[in-house]
C-alpha cells in the first residue's frame, strides 16, 4: 500500500457517515492512520451538497474528496421517488465536482453505480459496454445521474487537467448496512425479513419478483479497500469497476439467507413485483491491472457476519 499518498492530506467524504463512509473512513483511520483532523465529513443537517455555496465550503482547503453521499434505495424506493433521485444525485455531483476544481483539489474520486449500465448489457459487464443501451427503466434515473460524474469528469479532465477518476461499485452489503424496509436493497431486506420471521416463529415470508434474474454482490470491505487503492493509484479518464467477479440467482440467494437466518417455513414469490435488470455482474479485470484490486471476503462469509450484525441491533 501507498500509505505515504495520504500523509498530510486533508481528505472530504460525503457521505461519510453512510453505510460504505463508515468502513471508508475507519480503514483510513485504523490501517492507514490518516489523523481524525485530517478527515472532513460535511454533516447531512447543515450542509446540503444540493446547495452550490455548500459545495464550495466542503471542499476548501481538501486535497483529496471522494463523493459518496446519494440519494440511493431499492427498486421500490426507486420506482416511487425517480425525480428526487435524478435531481438530487445529479446536481450533488455536477456542483460539488465543479466546487473542487476551481478549489484546486488534487484528486477528486467520483462513486457511480452498476446501475448506470444498459439493461441488457452482454455478462459480464465491461466498462466499454456502459454507453451500449438505456438502463434498466425502474433505476434508469439514478443510473444516469450518477453517469453525468463520468461525463463531467472525462470532460474536466481533458479540458482542465482537473484529476478525477470514476469508479462504478457494484450492489454492496454487510454490517452497517441500510435495513429500512422502504429504502433498503435486497439483501439486508431479505435479511430483515427471514430474521424477524423466524423470530416471530412465522410460517411463510414473501419475497418479491420470480427469482429467476441474477445479481453480482461485493462486501462493504473490500469496496472501502478498492476505493483508497484507486484514490492511490489510479489516474485515468477511464471507468473503473469494482465487484466481486461472481454472479448469483435472486432465488439462489434467498435460500442462502432463509438457511443462514435460521428461518423453517415456506418462501412466497409475489410475481406482480418487479425483477429489475435481468443479470448483473461485473468484468473485474481493469480494477485488477489498474490498481491491483481484487475481492476478498467469501460471499457466505460475509453474508454470516451481516446477519450476526443485524441480530446484534434487533434483540
Amino acid at each position: 500500500m501507498t500509505a505515504n499518498f495520504w500523509l498530510n492530506k486533508k481528505i472530504l467524504i460525503t457521505g461519510g457517515r453512510g453505510f460504505l463512509g463508515r468502513h471508508l473512513v475507519g480503514r483510513l483511520r485504523d490501517e492507514y492512520k490518516v489523523p481524525v483532523k485530517n478527515i472532513r465529513i460535511p454533516d447531512i443537517g447543515t450542509s446540503d451538497l444540493r446547495v452550490l455555496e455548500n459545495c464550495r465550503k466542503a471542499v476548501k482547503g481538501a486535497d483529496v474528496v471522494i463523493h459518496l453521499a446519494a440519494n440511493v434505495g431499492g427498486i421500490g424506493y426507486n420506482r416511487e421517488h425517480p425525480g428526487e433521485l435524478f435531481y438530487d444525485n445529479a446536481i450533488m455531483g455536477i456542483q460539488l465536482m465543479e466546487a473542487a476544481r476551481h478549489a484546486g483539489v488534487k484528486k477528486y474520486v467520483a462513486i457511480g453505480t452498476v446501475c448506470a449500465y444498459p439493461k441488457f448489457t452482454p455478462v459480464p459487464f465491461k466498462e466499454d459496454d456502459i454507453w451500449d443501451g438505456y438502463p434498466e427503466e425502474t433505476n434508469a434515473p439514478y443510473g444516469l445521474a450518477k453517469k453525468m460524474q463520468l461525463v463531467q469528469s472525462q470532460s474536466y479532465r481533458a479540458q482542465y487537467g482537473f484529476n478525477s477518476i470514476f469508479l462504478l461499485p457494484v450492489n454492496l452489503y454487510g454490517p452497517g448496512d441500510n435495513f429500512n424496509p422502504k429504502s433498503s436493497h435486497v439483501i439486508p431486506a431479505l435479511i430483515k425479513k427471514f430474521v424477524e420471521a423466524e423470530k416471530k416463529n412465522e410460517k411463510r415470508v414473501t419475497v418479491w419478483g420470480t427469482g429467476k434474474v441474477s445479481r453480482e454482490f461485493l462486501y462493504v470491505e473490500d469496496a472501502a479497500r478498492g476505493i483508497l487503492l484507486a484514490s492511490e493509484r489510479y489516474g485515468k479518464s477511464d471507468p473503473v469497476n469494482l465487484g466481486a467477479g461472481r454472479e448469483i440467482k435472486i432465488k439462489d440467494l434467498v435460500l442462502l439467507i432463509k438457511d443462514l437466518a435460521g428461518f423453517k417455513g415456506k418462501v412466497i414469490w409475489d410475481r406482480t413485483q418487479p425483477d429489475g435488470q435481468p443479470r448483473r455482474m461485473l468484468d473485474t479485470r481493469r480494477a485488477q491491472k489498474e490498481f491491483g484490486f481484487k475481492a476478498v471476503m467469501s460471499f457466505e462469509e460475509g453474508l454470516k457476519r451481516t446477519i450476526l450484525w443485524y441480530k446484534s441491533i434487533s434483540v
